[in-house]
């Protein structure tokens, strides 16, 4: 073959792939533009939902990540390479990795659901999988809680974005439990004087709702008086 018909081959194949090559340039130069202020708006709707900063550059990410692998497809298939078998690589990729990381799967998707329908933020006093304490941090994968005892606590997402949550500051205070025994000699109306009188004059005892005074039980010779402070 002559280097006259090289070049001419050269120019043929220059001349039917230069289309495709600048839609495909031109298509990639809007397709970024376009993630990034589709990202920007996701950004900011989060941010006028209140959304958790960690939440929302997890979802961010992942949105960004999601369109850019379509563009790049999309940009591939304008060249005129086939992209059926290398979207069939991608799900497979995609079933190994969720196979392998299932239980760090489930973590992620509780602690999305956390973030999102915020049973608790960040400080609250909670009680989840056996443990009371203070949320230190709420992460994607798991929750730091601070106990009464000052011990560090880590709890993975999956479990407490499906169990039982007991939150103690949602209401902004909390009622103390408190049990006073009194001999049967004792009068109860006085007893119970003098309990509401020592907790209205404790600073850290609530107002409203009033503290509450009642007769716990009766027995072994003793009055067992049960006593309801309210505090912040």
């Amino acid at each position: 073959m002559s280097a006259e018909q090289i070049t001419n081959q050269l120019m043929t194949i220059a001349i039917d792939y230069a289309p495709k090559l600048v839609g495909a340039i031109l298509v990639y130069i809007i397709g970024i533009w376009l993630i990034r202020r589709i990202s920007k708006g996701f950004e900011i709707v989060m941010t006028k939902r209140l959304y958790e900063p960690t939440l929302q550059t997890f979802l961010t990410a992942m949105l960004r990540t999601s369109l850019s692998v379509m563009l790049i497809i999309t940009v591939i298939s304008m060249l005129g390479v086939n992209t059926t078998s290398f979207a069939a690589l991608l799900a497979g990729a995609g079933l190994a990795i969720g196979a392998a990381l299932n239980g760090t799967l489930g973590n992620l998707s509780g602690g999305v659901m956390l973030l999102m329908f915020k049973p608790f933020k960040k400080e609250d006093l909670i009680e989840a999988q056996g443990v009371i304490g203070d949320v230190i941090e709420l992460g994607i994968f798991n929750t730091t809680i601070l106990s009464p005892d000052r011990k560090t606590v880590i709890i993975p997402n999956s479990p407490p974005s499906t169990g039982i949550i007991t939150n103690y500051t949602t209401n902004g205070f909390l009622r103390v439990y408190l049990a006073m025994a009194i001999a049967p000699n004792i009068s109860i109306n006085k007893a119970r004087e003098v309990a509401i009188a020592t907790m209205n004059a404790n600073e850290f005892v609530l107002q409203s709702p009033q503290p509450e005074v009642s007769v716990l039980k009766v027995a072994d010779g003793m009055v067992t008086l049960a006593i309801r402070p309210y505090c912040a």
